[in-house]
């Protein structure tokens, strides 16, 4: 910290000659990735007040019937954090990405299930409005994402998960209406969505210069949602299929330009990993503070585990690896609020975060021993919640895959 004063000294007295006055400027400028504004704090503490006072009671009943309750749903859009980055104007709360990543971590702490649910509305849906919507869509439709309506996005299919862009959905253009055939599987909110971002393509003989991104209501013509998955871990966040079979969707709610889609799902989704970076920080946090209490209430030959250097060691090497994860997580978000590449960053974290998830909560039902391996306890929930960190919006091979690639252009 000493060198860190010096530095800024210097660099005011070097470019100031009134340098007193403007040292407090400078050290204003280069905060730590870990300071908040008071914006920033404020929603930290009301999103992890909400979590323990309105999720944490429901978490179990939701993990074991595998569905978001109702009224919780509401609760979070009264918070105003399905809408954080929307602009006031437009019914949102103004905020900004660094803030939703900051509300995705701590929701995350208590439950990844709720966490993703918002996560996909913030990082996703409402930033690909934000970014590439027309006026006349993101007047339509931002106001309805902020106040009431859950939205999803909708480029996987059966066939296209890592190959994204080799999706067969199909949208033929039919007077002033585009005709969409296909099916699109693994939709986060699929159940509690009315908005979908649904990508197809126009013109599959151009390949992924033909995708295109639609607005889809869930009320259009043609258009339902399939099957729910049952799964190992984030049960309570739905994850359905949706069919189109010859569903109608007004030319007008072509979002960004025909035939761009591509750049669309690729600069959207780069965001989104930031947001499951924040998402599996939550999750490595909630199960570390789990162990931590429990490691200061269980006794062992008379004194608790916590006073035995071995465990001490753990926890110690547990603590070091999630702040590590947490500073490449909010360095990516510094940099894409600053407009600086991030792609590298985003890519990084994403991949460091979802392996500390797992580890460390890993080790967290060990702490617990056999309570660990029992529902009663919580950190085998963070544990099958962690897993898909190293799945979904790009998996880890594909995070390695980006990350190497941009490194060796260098």
């Amino acid at each position: 910290m000493l060198r860190y004063h010096i530095i800024a000294e210097k660099i005011a007295r070097h470019y100031y000659s009134n340098y007193k006055e403007n040292l407090t400027i400078i050290m204003d400028t280069f905060k730590p990735l870990t300071h908040f504004t008071e914006d920033e704090t404020m929603l930290r503490e009301a999103a992890a007040d909400f979590a323990k006072s309105a999720i944490a009671p429901l978490v179990h009943e939701m993990d074991e019937k595998a569905k978001l309750d109702p009224e919780l749903v509401k609760q979070f859009f009264e918070m105003g954090l399905m809408g954080i980055e929307v602009p006031e104007e437009l019914q949102g709360g103004g905020g900004t990405f660094f803030m939703s990543i900051l509300a995705i971590e701590e929701i995350a702490k208590v439950d990844a299930s709720t966490s993703v649910f918002m996560d996909v509305q913030n990082t996703l849906v409402n930033n690909a409005f934000l970014n590439f919507g027309s006026e006349d869509l993101n007047k339509r439709y931002l106001p309805r994402l902020a106040m009431d309506t859950v939205g999803a996005y909708a480029l996987s299919e059966a066939s296209s998960g890592s190959d994204a862009f080799s999706l067969k959905t199909k949208a033929e253009k039919k007077g002033d209406e585009y005709i969409l055939n296909g099916n699109k599987l693994w939709i986060t909110n699929g159940n509690e969505a009315d908005i979908f971002l649904v990508f197809a393509n126009v013109d599959p003989e151009k390949g992924y210069k033909g995708i295109t991104g639609f607005v889809v209501e869930r009320g259009f013509e043609g258009f339902s949602v399939g099957k729910k998955e049952d799964k190992l871990g984030i049960r309570a966040s739905s994850t359905t299929e949706l069919i189109m079979e010859d569903c109608r969707v007004p030319a007008n709610n072509v979002i960004g330009e025909v035939g761009k889609g591509y750049k669309i799902a690729i600069e959207t989704l780069n965001e989104g990993r930031i947001g499951i970076g924040a998402q599996m920080i939550g999750i490595a946090q909630g199960a570390f503070n789990a162990a931590i209490a429990y490691s200061k209430e269980r006794k062992q030959f008379g004194k608790p585990i916590s006073s035995f250097q071995g465990l001490q060691f753990q926890l110690a090497h547990m603590a070091t690896e999630i702040e590590m994860a947490r500073l490449l997580v909010y360095n990516a978000a510094r940099l894409k609020m600053a407009g600086q590449p991030f792609l590298k960053e985003a890519a990084m974290a994403k991949y460091y975060a979802s392996a500390v998830a797992e580890k460390v909560s890993s080790h967290a039902v060990e702490v617990f021993g056999g309570y660990g391996f029992v529902k009663e306890y919580p950190v085998e929930k963070f544990f099958r919640d962690s897993k898909i960190g190293k799945i979904y919006e790009g998996t880890s091979n594909m995070q390695l895959q980006t990350i190497a690639k941009l490194i060796l252009q260098d």
